[in-house]
């Protein structure tokens, strides 16, 4: 497994992540926690040392399974992160909802939720403490004076932002890295979603500090070839039925062209030559993908031993990209959601980033 230093940290972070979100909705099925268990510690046994999670994960049920976890591995060998900024306290939401709960980011919150944490973890320490889908008019300045305290009183190492729950959001992870000195940013980024991850990783590439962590690295499993039909009907759970149709008509023929052009030749299966795709990103530390089995889990980790593709591929790849891959434009990828645009969302595109507030 291939280790990453997050630049500007002393944090070294394996490039398989395992993000244990799935064992706090029932999107992806159901799971005993002994079963939740039992992958994460395979995990552990196949190198990972990143966990990512929150106590809005399952309202503190994804944080708990970490404590198994981390007595299995030893807490000195896991790299823990967890979040803050969903009150699931007054706003607990409902079994496999999709709809985004009441926030709160004020000091005082932060500082009862970090508590809660590592309670619920038995650690002293949070290495990695995340604001969870925080959006630019939340970027008060006592959020970030209230993370650089819990820093000097020794409760968290480092933190950073994870941007979500849709793709986009790229005022904040720019804001975050350039006004605020985030260690990291989290965010959606694929093989057929690169930006705005992209434009992230190229900032802190030539800031010389941050990383960034990579959600929904297969695009909703797109890249898994979990889809065989334009017509596939999804679960009334199933949080994918809110993608567009163009989502799934034109990431099949996607799939069809990456399979036959790269991944085949290769040996390589669709999804791990996306996965080392993104390794070969700058500034990317750590990929996680949706564990839902101990053959993905294995699958993803195979991935992640950091060898690069050739140049002469990931050249290819970004000429199909920028051209819809040859498929026309409603193959291109789903408008990003924005905190300034009018009406909240803007096209996808690629911004190259610029250091001016840095």
């Amino acid at each position: 497994m291939k280790l990453r230093n997050i630049p500007g940290t002393d944090l070294s972070v394996s490039l398989f992540g395992f993000g244990n979100f799935t064992f706090g909705t029932n999107w992806w099925g159901d799971f005993t926690d002994e079963q939740a268990v039992a992958l994460q510690n395979e995990a552990v046994d196949l190198g990972c040392n990143f966990f990512d999670t929150a106590p809005a994960y399952g309202n503190g049920r994804a944080e708990a399974l970490m404590k198994a976890t981390l007595a299995y591995a030893g807490r000195d060998n896991i790299v823990l992160s967890t979040k803050f900024g969903y009150d699931f306290y007054s706003d607990p939401g409902e079994e496999g909802g999709h709809r985004e709960r009441k926030q709160d980011f004020s000091p005082q919150a932060i500082r009862f939720e970090l508590e809660q944490s590592l309670r619920r973890m038995g650690v002293d320490v949070i290495d990695l403490y995340q604001a969870h889908n925080i959006k630019l008019p939340q970027f008060a300045d006592d959020v970030f004076a209230t993370l650089e305290a819990l820093k000097d009183e020794g409760k968290i190492r480092h933190w950073g932002v994870a941007l979500g729950p849709a793709i986009g959001w790229r005022e904040e992870g720019h804001a975050a890295f350039l006004e605020h000195g985030a260690a990291t940013v989290q965010t959606v980024y694929n093989l057929y979603e690169h930006d705005p991850g992209r434009e992230f990783g190229e900032t802190a590439e030539r800031l010389g500090r941050g990383g960034v962590l990579v959600r929904v690295p297969t695009n909703s499993g797109m890249l898994d070839e979990e889809f065989s039909s334009p017509d596939h009907k999804f679960a009334a759970h199933d949080h994918r039925k809110y993608r567009d149709r163009a989502w799934l008509v034109y990431g099949l023929q996607k799939n069809r062209i990456v399979r036959e052009r790269f991944a085949e030749p290769m040996g390589m299966s669709v999804r791990q030559f996306a996965m080392r795709w993104l390794a070969c990103q700058p500034a990317v530390c750590s990929i996680e993908p949706n564990i839902v089995n101990a053959e993905d889990l294995r699958d993803y980790a195979a991935a992640c031993d950091g060898r690069p593709l050739p140049d002469d591929v990931l050249n290819a790849v970004r000429e199909l990209y920028a051209d819809d891959f040859g498929l026309g434009g409603e193959a291109h990828p789903c408008d990003h959601k924005s905190s300034t645009a009018p009406g909240g969302s803007v096209r996808s595109t690629y911004v190259p980033p610029s250091l001016a507030s840095a």
